[in-house]
């Protein structure tokens, strides 16, 4: 007789990934499902490494959902063993800020609110501490000592470790519409195949973009682009972001603005010679020691992002028994934990619902809000 589950998760990305571990944890028979397994080259929760960062803006749900979140990873990679316990790096993550710049000075009042460690640097102080970095317009900076880097791909795959060695159960294969799953309750966490799934539903809702990352090369010896040297750091107001050398991978840099819709299943993963050269013209600025750094790997990965990029956790509006849990929207990967959490709550009837994570408030026309 085939099994018959309390829930089936449908993606094994962070946030199916979190959602089938804790509903186990509280007592439910689970069945956690993806098409191309944890942590795949396809995935939004692919590739090596993700910020954790707890600045939000005047977003304080999510300063306060990173701060939780950053806890229960370390806590998760401890009881995981040894092997794991480097899957947080902490580097720390650094703020660049211009004389005027509101979302900066946003983060230094939230950061405050919720009683987080951070240091406030002047531009000598930033220029002192990091000479690899040229601050360029930025006069001043804020430094999360605490914060850091996720391992992202194994980190993912620990989690789906953990949720299997609690007897969630775990099959690779593709779910449609038409597919049948023995389970009372189904929980689609597909990331950017979830407007593939629900196409008239989501299909104007969720935009997937494509997104370029590129490893370069540091001079050899040089510590000086690695931590503790080096932080992770965010140029808010350009947006683009870097992370340090980290398990010898070379120095990572990506530009945060939405690219060009995607598929994510048919998508060439090549990054175009717009982008590399835009990452060059940055870098040059940046880190002038790295300007002629040779490219050791690229990535495309994908955003799945909603109108604003709030999430969007809540039920099918047809069906009571399906929840639709996404629009990550580029930072979604450290909240895993917190998700989980929240999913797991709003099925077993005791959380409260977060307005802003309703479908209700999902819009067609893009203007992103949350960073």
């Amino acid at each position: 007789m085939t099994k018959t589950y309390d829930v089936a998760v449908i993606g094994a990305g962070v946030f199916g990934a979190w959602t089938a571990y804790w509903l186990r944890r509280a007592g439910a028979e689970v069945l956690l499902i993806d098409a191309y397994g944890p942590g795949n080259s396809r995935a939004s929760s692919g590739g090596e490494s993700r910020m954790i960062r707890l600045g939000y803006g005047p977003d304080e749900i999510y300063t306060r959902w990173a701060q939780r979140s950053l806890d229960l990873w370390k806590k998760l990679f401890e009881e995981a063993g040894p092997q794991t316990v480097s899957l947080f790096q902490n580097t720390g993550i650094l703020w660049l800020a211009r004389e005027q710049d509101p979302y900066c000075e946003a983060v230094l009042t939230t950061l405050q609110r919720t009683g987080t460690r951070f240091e406030k640097l002047d531009r000598g102080e930033l220029v002192h501490r990091f000479p690899q970095i040229d601050p360029g317009q930025a006069t001043w900076g804020i430094l999360e000592p605490d914060s850091g880097v996720l391992m992202a791909r194994r980190a993912v795959q620990a989690v789906v470790a953990q949720a299997r060695g609690i007897s969630v159960d775990y099959v690779q294969a593709r779910v449609t519409t038409d597919s049948r799953i023995n389970a009372d309750r189904l929980v689609f966490a597909c990331g950017p195949w979830l407007p593939k799934i629900f196409p008239q539903l989501l299909g104007e809702l969720i935009h997937v973009t494509r997104q370029e990352v590129l490893f370069f090369g540091v001079p050899a010896g040089d510590e000086r682009f690695g931590p503790p040297a080096m932080p992770a750091w965010i140029d808010f107001n350009d947006l683009v972001y870097g992370l340090p050398n980290l398990d010898g991978r070379g120095f990572k840099l990506a530009i945060d603005a939405h690219g060009p819709e995607f598929d994510p299943d048919n998508g060439e993963r090549v990054v175009s010679q717009a982008g590399l050269t835009a990452a060059r013209e940055y870098l040059a600025q940046r880190i002038p020691a790295l300007a002629d750094a040779p490219v050791l790997e690229t990535r495309v990965c994908q955003y799945e992002n909603t109108s604003n990029g709030d999430f969007l956790i809540d039920r099918h509006p047809e069906f009571d028994n399906i929840w639709i849990v996404g629009g990550g929207s580029g930072h979604g990967f450290k909240h895993g934990p917190v998700v989980g959490e929240y999913v797991t709550a709003m099925i077993n009837g005791t959380g409260t619902p977060e307005s802003r994570f309703s479908l209700a408030t999902k819009q067609r026309v893009q203007s992103r809000e949350v960073y």
